[in-house]
C-alpha cells in the first residue's frame, strides 16, 4: 500500500453522509424553561398600635395578603400607608396622629374601637383619610382600606360620612351664605347670573331679573371668565354645568 492511499475504514468514516431525520419523525423536545410569575406590586404598610395585642391582631390579618408589604419599625419611613390601631380616639391618640402626619409622606388610616361624636373634626385635622371600626376590621376590609389609601381615596363608615356632610351643610349656612359665598368657585351672585345665561337671557334681561345694572352684569360675567381662564359666556356655562356648580 502506497503512502497516498488511506485505510478504507478511515475513508468510510470521513465521507459518511450526515443523518437527516425522516419527514414527520419526532424531534427531541426542547428543555422547558420554568415560567416565573411576576408578583404584583405590594403596598408598603406600617402598623402602629396602643399595645402589642392590638398591633398583633392587625399584623396577622395583613401578613397573609400578597397585596401588602408589612414594614418593620426601621423601615416605617418608606410606608405608603400608616395604620394606627386604637381603642378610642383620645387626646394621646390625636397627638400620635399629628406626629405621624409630620413623620411620613404616606397616607394615614385609623382602626378604632369606639368613635365618639365630635371626633370627626379631630381626625380631619390630624390628616386621617380613612376610618375603620375594629368590629368590622376583617381581613378583606383591612386590605380594602389599605388599597384605597394607596390609591388616594378615602374610606369612612356611613354614619361618619353622614356627620361629615351635616358639618359641611352647617358650614355653608353659618359661614358662607351670609357673605354671599358658596363652597364652589363661584359666589351666589355669579351662580345666579350664570344660570340666567344658561337659560338664554341676554345682559339687559339678566339686569332686570337681578336688579343690577347692565354694567354690573357685564363686569360679573367678565370676572368669571377671566378668573377661571375661560373664553366666553358659553364656555363659562359649560364649565359650571360640568362641575355641578349651576
Amino acid at each position: 500500500m502506497t503512502s497516498t492511499e488511506a485505510p478504507r475504514s478511515e475513508a468510510a468514516t470521513t465521507h459518511r453522509p450526515p443523518v437527516v431525520p425522516r419527514s414527520g419523525s419526532a424531534r427531541p423536545a426542547a428543555p422547558r424553561v420554568p415560567v416565573q410569575k411576576r408578583r404584583p406590586a405590594q403596598i408598603p404598610v406600617a402598623v402602629y398600635a396602643e399595645d402589642l395585642i392590638l398591633q398583633t391582631g392587625v399584623v396577622q390579618q395583613l401578613r397573609q395578603r400578597p397585596e401588602v408589604e408589612l414594614l418593620s419599625e426601621d423601615e416605617a419611613g418608606r410606608a405608603e400607608v400608616s395604620l394606627l390601631v386604637v381603642d378610642a380616639l383620645t387626646e394621646a391618640v390625636a397627638e400620635h396622629l399629628r406626629r405621624l402626619r409630620l413623620a411620613t409622606s404616606g397616607r394615614i388610616g385609623l382602626v378604632v374601637g369606639q368613635f365618639e361624636a365630635g371626633g370627626l373634626q379631630t381626625i380631619v385635622e390630624c390628616g386621617v383619610a380613612a376610618v375603620l371600626r375594629r368590629s368590622e376590621a376583617d381581613q378583606d376590609r383591612l386590605v380594602h382600606l389599605v388599597t384605597a389609601l394607596a390609591n388616594g381615596e378615602g374610606v369612612m363608615p356611613g354614619d361618619l360620612l353622614g356627620e361629615l356632610l351635616d358639618r359641611i351643610g352647617m358650614l355653608q349656612r353659618t359661614m358662607l351664605d351670609g357673605r354671599g359665598l358658596t363652597l364652589s368657585t363661584l359666589t351666589a351672585r355669579e351662580t345666579e347670573m350664570l344660570r340666567l345665561v344658561a337659560d338664554g337671557f341676554d345682559t339687559s334681561e339678566i339686569a332686570a331679573k337681578t336688579s343690577y345694572s347692565e354694567r354690573t352684569v357685564k363686569n360679573v360675567l367678565h370676572e368669571i371668565i377671566t378668573r377661571l381662564g375661560l373664553r366666553n359666556r358659553a364656555h363659562a356655562v359649560g364649565y359650571a354645568m360640568r362641575r355641578g356648580l349651576i
